[in-house]
């Protein structure tokens, strides 16, 4: 079994934004297994600036999406599955693609954790919950 292509597809419209000048985003379906600050997520979905310049330590990984980005002024940890992107899109043009949401039933391994920090017991996420229906791309200005 050939792994997804869609985390390559993210990396290489990352780069095509980044190489143009233009400001790659992205639109996640937020489950429990998305870390992100939930008052910024309207309808279980939220939309990120993930522009070099307005995130530290961004990494795009075969199974994760995560960096540190500021939220009203304050630092917060985001960490993405990427089966939970709905759409990576250049804002300034609308150019991009879109993607379905994948199940998170086994298809994705939990999130890493860094060296020296401990997960409490008994925080087990589950499986995620998935949207219905087709997916569809909405233009966000």
């Amino acid at each position: 079994m050939s792994s997804s292509t869609k985390p390559y597809m993210i990396r290489a419209l990352h780069q095509w934004c980044s190489d143009n000048g233009h400001t790659p985003y992205i639109v996640v379906w937020v489950n429990d297994r998305a870390d992100v600050p939930l008052e910024y997520v309207k309808n279980n979905e939220i939309v990120l600036n993930i522009a070099y310049g307005a995130t530290k330590n961004l990494q795009i990984e075969n199974d994760w999406i995560s960096f540190s980005a500021r939220f009203g002024g304050v630092s917060r940890d985001i960490w993405v599955p990427v089966g939970n992107v709905m759409s990576i899109f250049a804002r300034e043009t609308g150019e991009g693609m879109g993607f379905e949401v994948e199940p998170a039933v086994e298809a994705v391994p939990e999130r890493p954790t860094p060296e020296g920090d401990e997960q409490p017991d008994g925080d087990d996420p589950g499986p995620g919950g998935r949207p219905s229906g087709r997916p569809s791309l909405r233009i966000v200005k």
